[in-house]
């Protein structure tokens, strides 16, 4: 069974800094793409950074540019999202995802990715 598990989720105030880790069991990982998505009340589940199999490809959405870094441990079978400069819209449950590569570019779709984990809460207050 294949798990991805995140953590560093909580609640801070705007301005703040998080970090958020995924923890996966995904054999070969550095074979797959990897992905943070939040999803907040009442909207869709959206795209926040993604990264490729290497990791030197990287995308990001225009509302954190700048303020959030995605990186990944092919070592440590791990991804994290670094979040400076938090914002009260960046509130949501915060999902790592992770889908075998099939070419050298990461994916932006929440259908390419096969594995996700359960979420972690990410609260900012104003």
């Amino acid at each position: 069974q294949v798990l991805l598990v995140e953590s560093g989720g909580g609640l801070v105030q705007a301005g703040d800094s998080l970090r958020l880790s995924c923890a996966t069991s995904l054999r070969a990982f550095n074979n797959y793409n990897m992905g943070w998505f939040r999803q907040a009340p009442g909207k869709e589940r959206e795209l926040v950074a993604a990264l490729n199999w290497s990791g030197y490809r990287t995308t990001y959405a225009d509302s954190v540019k700048d303020r959030f870094t995605i990186s990944r441990d092919n070592a440590k079978n791990t991804v994290d999202l670094q979040m400076n400069s938090l914002e009260p819209e960046d509130t949501g449950v915060y999902y790592c995802a992770g889908g075998r590569a099939g070419s050298n570019d990461y994916y932006t779709r929440p259908g390419d990715y096969e594995y996700w984990g359960q979420g972690t809460q990410v609260t900012v207050s104003s």
